[in-house]
């Protein structure tokens, strides 16, 4: 059986979400078409984990985009907004990522940030209050 974090090492999050589509879309058909074969136990647990690597890859997508957000000038106003949420709960959610990001050894194979980058990544994160 394959982990999420197998595949989440192994798949961009196009490939993830591509193969996450096709066994899907077979396991939909197979319900009113006999012709259609349905999933394997091995392809149900492989959707399963398919949709937890997608999700993780999302949440990591959606916090680069707001540091491009913030590079951009936008304030946490905004961002919670655009994020349908709030500015603190966008900002509290920002800055929870970076402490993740901020240890050395994520364990895997992803490094994290070095000091100096985390120091970066908190004075454009700014405060909610001030932006």
């Amino acid at each position: 059986m394959v982990t999420p974090d197998e595949l989440d090492r192994t798949l961009t999050l196009r490939e993830a979400v591509l193969r996450y589509d096709e066994l899907r879309a077979r396991d939909s058909f197979a319900e009113g078409d006999a012709e259609v074969t349905a999933l394997t136990q091995a392809e149900a647990l492989e959707l399963l984990a398919l949709g937890e690597v997608i999700a993780r890859k999302a949440r990591y997508g959606r916090q680069l985009a707001v540091r491009s957000a913030r590079r951009a000038g936008a304030s946490w106003s905004r961002i919670g907004e655009a994020l349908g949420t709030s500015k603190q709960t966008a900002w509290e959610t920002h800055n929870r990522w970076i402490d993740e990001q901020a240890r050395t050894d994520l364990g895997d194979g992803h490094l994290g940030m070095t000091e100096a980058e985390v120091a970066r990544e908190r004075s454009l994160a700014g405060l909610p209050d001030n932006t």
